[in-house]
């Protein structure tokens, strides 16, 4: 070589480590998996004739979010220069979005945190709609995931994940979702929930139409919790490993759990307690799934005597769910562990004779909570006022199912919506040809 040529230029991410990229990419395809996994443990939760506007939903709150993250969701979340409170527009349409170090883990460069961050956030208002179900119409709760993800999920991760937050500057502990993704989710909520008001007939008729879809919905949650948890180390190291551990352990005994807690009502296995106790021992995942499980077991009992109509337990599973588990982590969290990724110093939890975190993580639950249902509750409000975004949909549509009236499509192409005079009967290619009324698909109303 000659040797005035000048050195060749290094190459582009090599001064990351390869091992720790691979492992949160795969950790964001296993979260992206999560939310089309809501919408079927969602879907089978509902009515047939709903089932799958939720499936719909659940998939577009991806594709929303994702525009959002991009526009200008990912700066106002993690810019390295925001405030507090909320960051700026520095990496608005994700310039200087690609090779520089993380916010998260120097190790992995801010393309790699940043894709793996937008799947939080199109996972988090995915689980709340699911309270608005059955009677919440589609385009208006498209546009409100727009602005809940800029209003309320932008704010709310930037406090508890960027270095320049109020509650990351303050201490509080949250490893992957506690307050932005499940307290904010629940608030939520059980925000739309009472706005909207209940749905109308008999509750009785309000049973899972599919449990198997139900079970294949919370096995693809299940899944997805291992790049959820295990990928928030954002390295592949033993962090990581004991995330992953911990995860499945947490869901087997808080499905176990719900499981006996409903049997000494009716003497009966329930599959859908174990898919709702295991979610909750998810959510609740970092102290203890059995702790979970239970709260989260009490509170679905909430809306019978508040009164409100929050379809899947949205709040019960995920809001208290989130609850118990910050404030368990101010007891339980310890310096070992999180020490395991061979870098990361916190000074633990009461376990470790730190009492004051059970404050801090108080603090964190509670301004997460009021945040989300407070400006969520605006949001819902402003929207109703405008013509054309009206959240609820009118009685016949309702009774007709959002699947034919909305979407003009039945998730079951023969399958009769039992004992409620509904034939779901439509050819699918007369659906898609825009030229019948929902009232011309062969509908009994």
């Amino acid at each position: 070589m000659n040797a005035t040529e000048p050195p060749a230029a290094p190459v582009i991410g090599s001064q990351y480590n390869a091992g720790d990229i691979a492992w949160t990419l795969a950790s964001t395809a296993l979260v992206w998996l999560m939310i089309p996994g809501i919408g079927y443990f969602y879907s089978g939760m509902a009515r047939s004739k709903n089932a799958l506007s939720l499936i719909m939903l659940s998939c577009c709150s991806i594709a929303v979010v994702t525009v959002q993250w991009f526009l200008f969701g990912y700066s106002l979340a993690f810019s390295k220069t925001g405030s507090k409170m909320i960051g700026n527009f520095e990496n608005a349409f994700f310039r200087g979005v690609l090779d520089q170090p993380s916010v998260g883990n120097s190790k992995i460069p801010d393309l790699v945190f940043m894709i793996f961050q937008c799947m939080f956030a199109a996972l988090t208002p995915a689980l709340a709609i699911g309270a608005a179900a059955e009677r919440g119409r589609i385009v208006p709760t498209l546009v409100f995931i727009f602005l809940w993800t800029t209003f309320v999920y932008d704010f709310i991760a930037c406090w508890t994940w960027s270095p320049n937050g109020w509650s990351f500057v303050m201490g509080g502990l949250d490893f992957a979702g506690g307050t932005p993704v499940h307290i904010s989710s629940g608030a939520a909520a059980l925000a739309y929930a009472i706005v909207l008001g209940k749905r109308s007939g008999d509750q009785k008729d309000f049973r899972p139409h599919s449990m198997s879809n139900v079970v294949i919905g919370t096995c693809f949650i299940w899944f997805g919790w291992f790049g959820f948890n295990g990928g928030s180390a954002l390295a592949a190291n033993l962090r990581a490993a004991m995330a992953c551990v911990v995860t499945n352990l947490a869901a087997s005994t808080a499905g176990l759990t719900w499981v006996l807690l409903d049997y000494r009502h009716e003497r009966k296995l329930s599959v859908l307690g174990f898919c709702s106790g295991a979610v909750s021992g998810l959510v609740a995942i970092t102290p203890v799934g059995f702790c979970g499980a239970v709260a989260c077991n009490l509170a679905v009992r909430l809306k019978h005597y508040l009164k409100y109509d929050d379809a899947f337990d949205v709040f019960a599973v995920h809001g208290v769910g989130g609850i118990v588990g910050n404030l368990l982590t101010g007891i339980f969290a310890q310096s070992w562990v999180a020490a395991l990724d061979g870098s990361t110093v916190i000074a633990g939890g009461g376990l470790d004779g730190n009492w004051i975190q059970l404050a801090y993580q108080l603090a964190d639950s509670a301004a997460g909570l009021s945040w989300s249902f407070g400006v969520t509750y605006l949001i819902l409000v402003i929207m109703n006022k405008i013509p054309g975004l009206t959240l609820r949909a009118d009685p016949h549509h309702e009774h007709t199912g959002l699947d034919l009236a909305e979407l003009g499509e039945p998730c079951y192409g023969h399958h009769d919506e039992k004992g409620s005079g509904i034939d779901t009967h439509v050819e699918i290619g007369e659906a898609n040809s825009g030229t019948q009324s929902v009232e011309s698909l062969n509908v009994k109303a």
